[in-house]
């Protein structure tokens, strides 16, 4: 299999904080905002990315596939017990910042 090269800006390069993430979807396309929570601040969007069902899928087995072979290697990544406010409605899932996470890098 012939290896992709890809090109990269210096601006997408440095990449942008996130904590958290709002996924909703139509009929046709996939919507992920991924958004940074401060305490005592209003979160904010970082990036959003829009896309395809069947990329919203494949990507989600790529992410699976990561996060298995992570932990295999790491150790096991402790999930956050969830709270109230991580709620599924009309086909959007908020996936809430953890509180104790450090986000000064």
């Amino acid at each position: 299999m012939k290896q992709l090269k890809f090109e990269i800006d210096k601006e997408t390069m440095r990449g942008r904080p996130t904590n958290g993430a709002l996924i909703a979807h139509t009929p046709d396309e996939f919507l992920f905002d991924f958004v940074l929570v401060m305490p005592g601040q209003q979160p904010i969007v970082t990036s959003r990315l829009v896309t395809s069902p069947r990329h919203a899928k494949a990507l989600m087995r790529s992410l699976e596939d990561n996060l298995r072979r992570y932990e295999a290697r790491f150790g096991a990544i402790p999930e956050p017990a969830p709270r109230p406010e991580e709620a599924t409605t009309a086909g959007q899932v908020v996936v809430a910042a953890d509180e104790g996470e450090d986000n000064s890098n």
